[in-house]
């Protein structure tokens, strides 16, 4: 294991989920008494992990005085199990993040999300407008940034190898990938010239542990919700919740293009703060941590 990684799996622990047993790694930084709204609660996207935010987490620590993190199943550090073991389903990823929460002791805080976890976000905005958030949590979602995810699924530009791993084939296309077709997909995606090798080749370990580059068939199920749930419950939340919602955009993504910042904005939670990042890709805060930390961190003032 590369050693950033290693220091990164080091300075974090791992619960058990009580239903599963599946063990889900988290982070825990800062001051554990801070009040939730000196708390950012932070959900990684696909293909990625907790460790998509190692460049931002210092600069995060300078504004909030608690900042956790945690790998959905699946991803990262936690448990990958078969889909005969775990649904990967957008509701079930959402429970596991309120499970890590409560563990913590958390009352609520920010919430900042990116990619696939802007999908779970949506799913925990619904809790919240249903009053169907855990006793415990509840200071609830103070504010909810959503970065760079295909929120809006008709206005997505999926690549070739997401839309395949949705087929029937998806299994088998698991078996045939390697570093060089998940660099190509990742560079495709990201939109700009801005992804050092390093930081693909990162991607590309935290992918491979535990044989997650051999799941992604899997992982990438929450497509299916979200055709299924989107336009009848996630929007609609988006809608009507009190919220305060940030939606902050790296211009140049090739897959969750800009259009669906504007969309959103225009559409579905017009009372929502835009914030656009010109020239930056889809895996925003891996390639331009300044920017997104100073665009992230704006918001609050």
């Amino acid at each position: 294991m590369h050693e950033l990684l290693q220091a990164w799996q080091g300075a974090g622990a791992t619960l058990a989920l009580p239903a599963s047993g599946l063990h889900v790694f988290y982070r825990d930084v800062g001051d554990r008494s801070a009040a939730p709204a000196d708390t950012a609660l932070l959900m990684h996207g696909f293909p990625e992990s907790s460790f998509s935010f190692h460049k931002v987490l210092e600069g995060l620590q300078a504004h909030f005085q608690r900042v956790v993190l945690l790998d959905l199943i699946g991803y990262g550090l936690s448990d990958k199990p078969g889909g005969t073991e775990y649904g990967y389903s957008l509701m079930e990823q959402a429970d596991v993040a309120l499970t890590v929460w409560q563990h913590l002791g958390l009352r609520g805080g920010h919430l900042i999300a990116h990619d696939m976890g802007d999908s779970v976000s949506t799913e925990l905005v619904a809790r919240s407008v249903a009053g169907l958030l855990p006793a415990g949590f509840d200071a609830g979602f103070l504010s909810v940034t959503l970065t760079n995810g295909s929120m809006v699924l008709s206005l997505a530009k999926l690549r070739v190898t997401q839309r395949l791993l949705l087929t029937r084939i998806g299994p088998s296309l698991t078996r045939l990938v390697n570093k060089k077709t998940f660099v190509q997909q990742v560079r495709s995606a990201h939109g700009a010239d801005t992804l050092s090798d390093e930081d693909v080749d990162l991607m590309w370990a935290v992918n491979c542990l535990q044989d997650g580059h051999r799941k992604s068939y899997l992982t990438i199920r929450y497509l299916f919700d979200r055709r299924r749930f989107e336009a009848t419950r996630w929007l609609p939340a988006l809608a009507a919740t009190e919220i305060p919602v940030h939606l902050c955009w790296g211009e140049a993504d090739a897959v969750a293009r800009v259009e669906m910042a504007h969309y959103l904005k225009q559409q579905v939670c017009k009372s929502a703060a835009l914030s656009l990042m010109p020239g930056v890709g889809h895996f925003c805060q891996i390639s331009d941590p300044d920017i997104w930390l100073r665009t992230v961190l704006g918001y609050y003032g």
